[in-house]
């Protein structure tokens, strides 16, 4: 991702200085010997294992990830995913019904599923002797579901609370979902995770049936084990995994998402808005593009632990409330996301001037190598972190992109190692720099008209207020 003649040429030698400096060297090592322990098995039939044995643990965990999300769905059937990743609890050819979370429970294991616009993944730990069992459930349901009619209405009213639950009944949610959702119209990203209420609810069995058998498919797996595996697992994953054939359409292939990102503005107002906020989005890149890896620590700069930016900028009389920012990351697109909550005495606009200051000062001043350092050192030290969890490690594992397949802890990290200081400067001015998506999310008017008068009354009166009312 070098920008220019001068660093190509002397890239290597600051990025060597750079590992030094850090002294990240520990760092990669542990996480290099967590993968050189690591086995990879793909099936005849497409299927990729991972196996990692951890001997002192009395448990095993089993992250099976699939690559279909909502962005596989066809019009009139958004929500499908998320429906069907229900269905796979609720039984089964050799576990109908209810058996494969009774019998899970039953072994005291833990067990869950999510569903992302670009895939869906299982995941569940169990006790280690009870290792071939648990694989042979997890075959039965990926391969032979039963799909009733009667389990399908069950399940569509179980998403539809969830929809009401998690969107409908939060307070400025769906509308800003949905012009968010509306900058990308057209592409495989442009309808919600959850669907929409009239496509679930006209879901029919023979319509799901469909679709497993399109997109659940050994080829389109990625399955790992992290744990005590005592019993020969490779040989048991063949066993009930093996003779699964992969259907003889073409798994779908999709390309970057082609967005000319665009300063916009929108208002939001909605009744049951309890205070005024501001949503800034920015159109990013997804986690296949070489300058992922930059965006990411730019991220993490600006907004994304208690040392960022932001929190440095705002560390004395912050002009927020609130701050928080879940980034969106695709395969084939990013969404970087900021939502502050205003003091009393501070205006959505101060809010703005704030954030689009933050990125200023990237472009005029880069990062100085400390705090390059840092970033990569907290990006570091996050991963092996999270992979000293089994069951995290599993699914991450099972989550391996195809370039990253061979080596899918290191090499990812060896393309954050060679992020530069006029990289972040270039993503900063490429996908930030008047381009942001703002949303104003605004309460009734009532509240509007307080709020306003609270931003030109005297600072001090108006913190009293403000102390006063939380």
């Amino acid at each position: 991702m070098l920008t220019c003649l001068f660093s190509l040429t002397m890239g290597l030698m600051p990025l060597n200085l750079a590992a030094s400096q850090c002294k990240l060297s520990s760092q990669f090592n542990q996480l290099s010997q967590i993968e050189h322990q690591i086995s990879l098995t793909e099936l005849d039939n497409g299927l990729i294992v991972r196996q990692l044995n951890r001997p002192q643990q009395s448990t095993v965990a089993i992250a099976s990830q699939f690559n279909v999300g909502s962005r596989n769905e066809i019009a009139g059937q958004t929500g499908y995913a998320h429906l069907f990743e229900h269905l796979l609890f609720k039984g089964s050819e050799n576990a109908p019904n209810e058996s494969y979370p009774q019998q899970m429970s039953a072994i005291g294991a833990r067990f869950n599923a999510s569903t992302h616009f670009d895939y869906t993944n299982y995941y569940v730990t169990v006790p280690a002797q009870a290792l071939e069992l648990s694989l042979f459930l997890e075959a039965d349901r990926f391969i032979r579901p039963v799909l009733s009619e009667t389990t399908v209405k069950n399940q569509q009213g179980a998403v539809l609370e969830e929809m009401a639950t998690s969107i409908d009944n939060q307070p400025y949610l769906r509308p800003a979902m949905e012009y968010l959702l509306s900058q990308v119209a057209g592409s495989p990203y442009a309808h919600a995770i959850i669907g929409s209420k009239a496509d679930v609810t006209s879901a029919t069995a023979a319509e799901l049936e469909q679709f497993h058998q399109r997109y659940y498919r050994p080829d389109a797996m990625q399955l790992s084990l992290v744990g005590k595996i005592d019993i020969d697992s490779t040989n048991t994953i063949k066993q009930y995994f093996a003779d699964w054939q992969a259907p003889q359409h073409n798994l779908d292939e999709f390309s970057a998402v082609s967005v000319t990102p665009t300063a916009t503005k929108t208002e939001i107002i909605d009744k049951r808005g309890p205070w005024p906020a501001l949503l800034m989005a920015w159109h990013t890149v997804g986690r296949q593009h070489p300058d992922f890896e930059a965006v990411s620590l730019l991220q993490s700069h600006l907004f994304k632990n208690l040392k960022s930016a932001l929190a440095a900028n705002t560390l004395e009389n912050p002009p927020q409330m609130l701050s928080y920012s879940i980034p969106l990351t695709m395969e084939n697109h990013g969404v970087t996301n900021l939502v502050l909550v205003p003091r009393a005495n501070t205006s959505l606009d101060e809010l703005q001037n704030l954030v689009e200051s933050l990125f200023s000062q990237v472009i005029e001043n880069g990062l100085n190598d400390q705090a390059l350092c840092t970033l990569k050192t907290v990006s570091l030290n996050d991963i092996n972190q999270q992979l000293s969890n089994s069951q995290t490690l599993a699914k991450y594992l099972s989550n391996t992109s195809k370039r990253d397949k061979s080596f899918p802890l290191t090499q990812p990290w060896r393309r954050t190692e060679a992020v530069t200081s006029a990289d972040i400067q270039r993503v900063t001015q490429e996908y930030f720099i008047d381009k942001a998506v703002r949303v104003d999310l605004l309460p009734p008017w009532y509240i509007r008209w307080g709020k306003g008068l609270l931003e030109i009354l005297p600072q001090g009166f108006s913190e009293k207020l403000e102390r006063w009312a939380l």
